[in-house]
């Protein structure tokens, strides 16, 4: 059984990695676009907000710019699929690569970048508040309060409502003399900005950038998205906006949860990216498995045809 600080941890993970999903959730489910860009634009986060703590920036400060850095990435990807006309994987991908090498100059040409004598959001609020304990837990969870409500407050105004109509129908946005382009370039900037708000905070709190810390991010993303969605839909076949963003962010935690358990029960650590697979295999799974569950359910307890011992008299030739 996992000790209470290990489960603390996870959820402190999981804030943190719930702000990811929700920059997957915008991509994927708003604009239905799978986006590759998040392995980069989380590492690209992580480095901008570590290079400016180093430097004594204000550590509020160096996460919006993280966000600024991502919300770059994310708007050259689409850039790259508007006007070069780059499949929106492909161009995901060329991001993500080009992305490796300008991390790596961020952080000065080395592979990481340590925080632990630089100033971050954390190590102030632990020194503002000696005497309460959990405060990572504290940072973390108030900072996802104020990035769901503003995020749902925009997803509710016009420019909210014309991004999510681009997702939904893009012919009938441009119908209507909205110009989808600046939509789908506006959703990928604050996808990708999410994803290097994430990396930022993950930086500042496990005080460390590593170049490599992005590998399999967007399945991470992903995990968090449908295992929140997955959930939910067994309560309720239509959730409300606010749910469905609380629903992603509880899949997040829930996804650390997993995780974390699976490491106390001593599984290597080299086979977390296999059980990551797994987790998002069995969740989009979920939907075929219980209608075929049901469909054999409903055929076992179908009442069988009564058999006539006689078959029935042929009529008479006339």
């Amino acid at each position: 059984m996992m000790s209470f600080t290990a489960v603390i941890g996870s959820v402190e993970l999981g804030l943190i990695y719930a702000i990811l999903a929700l920059g997957v959730f915008l991509s994927y489910r708003t604009l239905n676009t799978a986006d590759l860009t998040v392995d980069g634009s989380i590492v690209t986060g992580a480095a901008v907000s570590a290079m400016l703590c180093s430097v004594d920036v204000h550590p509020l400060l160096a996460l919006i710019g993280a966000f600024a850095a991502g919300a770059l990435a994310g708007a050259v990807t689409s850039l790259l699929n508007i006007k070069l006309k780059i499949e929106p994987l492909l161009a995901g991908i060329l991001v993500m690569l080009g992305l490796y090498s300008i991390n790596m100059h961020i952080m000065g040409n080395r592979s990481n970048l340590a925080l632990l004598k630089s100033p971050t959001l954390y190590k102030m609020v632990e020194a503002a508040l000696p005497s309460v304990s959990h405060t990572a837990l504290l940072v973390s969870g108030l900072f996802l309060i104020v990035i769901v409500v503003l995020f749902y407050l925009f997803l509710n105004t016009r420019l909210g409502f014309c991004l999510r109509a681009t997702g939904d129908n893009e012919y009938m946005v441009r119908a209507s003399g909205i110009n989808s382009n600046a939509m789908k370039i506006l959703g990928l900037a604050m996808a990708n900005g999410f994803v290097g708000l994430a990396g930022g905070l993950l930086a500042q709190y496990q005080s460390y950038a590593e170049i490599g810390m992005g590998t399999g991010i967007v399945v991470i993303g992903l995990a968090s998205v449908i295992i929140g969605e997955t959930i939910f839909d067994f309560f309720a076949k239509s959730i409300p906006l606010l749910v469905r963003l609380i629903a992603v962010c509880t899949g997040a935690v829930l996804y650390r949860l997993v995780i974390a358990a699976a490491i106390n029960a001593g599984m290597p650590a080299n086979d977390m990216k296999l059980v990551s697979a797994l987790i998002v295999t069995v969740a989009l799974s979920v939907g075929p498995l219980k209608a075929w569950g049901q469909q054999l359910l409903g055929n076992a307890l179908r009442k069988p045809v009564p058999s006539h011992g006689n078959a029935p008299a042929e009529k008479e030739e006339q």
